[in-house]
């Protein structure tokens, strides 16, 4: 099983799930390089799987204010 990231809205709705990565740290590099085009696609925070156990989130992609 591989690491993906499940996309959502600001309401925890998820719209879609990444494509899989082979480790954790090309899951972390991807979504890092993708934020900005994925706020432009109305993605708002992201958790980030480990097969199907969730490892962490919801992470915002808003800086903090």
């Amino acid at each position: 099983m591989g690491w993906t990231w499940t996309l959502e809205d600001s309401l925890g709705d998820v719209k879609s799930r990444s494509d899989e990565f082979e480790s954790r740290g090309d899951a972390e590099s991807w979504v890092g390089e993708e934020f900005e085009s994925l706020l432009e696609q109305g993605i708002e925070q992201v958790r980030l799987f480990d097969g199907e156990t969730e490892v962490y989130g919801p992470m915002s992609l808003h800086a903090d204010s």
